[in-house]
């Protein structure tokens, strides 16, 4: 089978939707869920609401190129700088996923499933480092910090912080 070049294998079959990036102040609404996924990653769509919030001075509590985004960085063998530069040059959501196959380590459509599956299962409690702040944050939350993961705690806070 010869691969499409303009487009990743993994979604040379499907129909891209060209999804407007939502301008998101997020001192006011959080970004998506990390479980969203984008041309197959995890917390991309995150990281590119909060990318862009940075760029927008809109950040509210939240921190572009923090641990959990340089977990993407990290995968795709890929910069905090340049992921910002994509986004910059970007239209929406679909064209920094685009960008994400067609840059750093190359990845194929199992490798980042696996990743990303991970990934929404991965807990901080797994840390030695982030143990007892997960545990503290989950208890606060009314979360199990043996039972949820990082995902879990991340959207609880998300939810918790707006309804103030």
């Amino acid at each position: 089978m010869i691969r499409e070049k303009t487009k990743p294998f993994h979604i040379q079959n499907e129909k891209i939707m060209n999804t407007p990036f939502a301008n998101r102040d997020l001192s006011k609404q959080a970004p998506h869920s990390p479980r969203k996924r984008l041309a197959g990653f995890a917390i991309a769509s995150r990281t590119i609401d909060k990318c862009r919030a940075s760029v927008a001075g809109t950040l509210g509590q939240y921190h572009y190129d923090c641990p959990l985004d340089n977990s993407l960085f990290s995968f795709k063998g890929i910069t905090a700088d340049q992921f910002k530069t994509a986004v910059q040059a970007s239209k929406d959501y679909e064209e920094v996923g685009i960008w994400l196959h067609a840059n750093g380590a190359l990845k194929t459509a199992d490798e980042i499933k696996t990743w990303s599956d991970e990934m929404e299962a991965s807990s901080l409690i797994k840390d030695p480092n982030k143990r007892d702040y997960f545990i503290e944050n989950c208890h606060k939350l009314g979360l199990n910090p043996q039972m949820n993961s990082t995902f879990d705690w991340l959207e609880a806070d998300d939810r918790e912080s707006f309804r103030r």
